[in-house]
């Protein structure tokens, strides 16, 4: 699987590029409706986020639809395990062996005591998420991502892992790639030690997501241009804390829908959804003729032929989500089709609705995001 490409990254001299396949896997919204439990679930979890922004606490991290996930190791030997690539959180953790949470029991777990490169600084950690909550202790190890290898990184071990989302995924643990300033104190994301450990000769990272199962892929060290058409433009950070900018407005056909006077939004490759203030929503959701149905909105699926884009205009440039990418087809349901939008009580998240469209590419350099229409 894995692929080294060596190409000129923006008028910046070769380098060595590292792509990490990954897999869209079945979100554990599907599983639990499968299953017949999200009824019980979405009532004992309503979709509200915890207000206190404690470093620790990721109230976005809403692990319940879909994923893309890739495979790590960590340890010597190797030890394997499948994570969710999520900017919108910064710390890497996976089960321990000694979790015994059902969490736990139904994924890989990583066993310490049979990796000679573990060390123990014998410090505990909690992370509180919007889907449930994990906590343990924090260990030092060496990772890799496919040929890329970090020594010494540190990253958690849960002992307790509470929350469906983390029971029902597909995935096993969580890779962030936020800045430093999300992380728990006093710990280095696993992007700044390859930085620092003369790993990858550019400071970025890029996602294509694809809508299909395989084909996706998180690229570190540079781009790759098979992924994209046209030309990168580039949109300054307004706070390298999330992979923050400002948004101009939200248009439909023509007329502004969302974030009038100009707002902020997230870029987040852990988020399925376009997320936005409560009131623009129900604005949008109102001129989709959206239906709620369990916390969800249903449209009738002959919509993603008829209705017009969605324009984001973000330092100047439009960029037209199109209803087929806006509007989701369900396996399974009578009605079919579910809206991508969310309301929610803050900014603007532009999730994988947005992110399956626009190849993005993440600078911490220059902190700033590169934006091209996905091939």
């Amino acid at each position: 699987h894995e692929v080294l490409v060596i190409l000129g990254l923006v008028a910046l001299s070769d380098c060595l590029v590292m792509k990490i396949p990954l897999t869209k896997v079945k979100s554990v919204r599907e599983s639990l409706r499968e299953k017949g439990l999200l009824k019980n679930f979405l009532k004992e979890h309503p979709y509200k986020m915890i207000q206190n922004l404690k470093i620790t606490s990721h109230p976005l991290r809403n692990y319940l639809d879909m994923v893309y996930v890739g495979n790590i190791t960590i340890g010597t030997p190797p030890q394997q395990f499948s994570v969710v690539f999520d900017t919108g959180s910064a710390d890497l953790w996976v089960p321990s062996v000694y979790c015994k949470s059902k969490a736990c029991v139904t994924h890989r777990s990583f066993n310490p005591s049979h990796s000679s490169t573990f060390r123990l600084p014998g410090i505990n950690f909690e992370l509180k998420y919007g889907s449930g909550k994990i906590s343990g202790f924090l260990g030092y190890d060496t990772v890799r991502i496919g040929s890329l290898m970090t020594m010494n990184q540190i990253f958690g071990l849960s002992q307790l892992e509470t929350g469906e989302a983390f029971e029902h995924g597909v995935f096993d643990g969580v890779l962030g790639l936020g800045f430093p300033s999300l992380a728990l104190k006093r710990t280095t994301p696993i992007f700044d030690n390859l930085k620092k450990q003369g790993q990858i000769s550019e400071p970025v990272f890029a996602f294509y997501l694809s809508t299909k199962e395989e084909g996706s892929a998180v690229i570190f060290g540079g781009v790759d241009r098979s992924f994209y058409k046209g030309e990168l433009k580039w949109v300054p950070l307004t706070k390298p804390n999330y992979w923050q900018i400002a948004l101009d407005r939200i248009t439909w056909r023509g007329q502004i829908i969302g974030c009038p006077r100009g707002c902020q939004a997230i870029v987040d490759t852990g988020t399925t959804y376009l997320m936005g203030p409560h009131a623009e929503v129900d604005k949008i959701h109102s001129l989709m003729n959206a239906v709620p149905h369990q916390k969800e909105y249903l449209v009738q699926c002959n919509a993603r032929d008829t209705y017009p884009d969605i324009i984001f205009t973000i330092n100047n440039v439009d960029y037209p989500v199109p209803a087929h990418a806006y509007i989701r087809k369900v396996r399974g349901q009578p009605w079919g089709c579910r809206s991508g939008y969310r309301g929610w009580a803050a900014n603007w998240i532009l999730g994988h609705m947005f992110l399956r469209v626009y190849f993005t590419v993440f600078d911490r350099g220059q902190n700033r995001i590169g934006l091209a229409r996905a091939a």
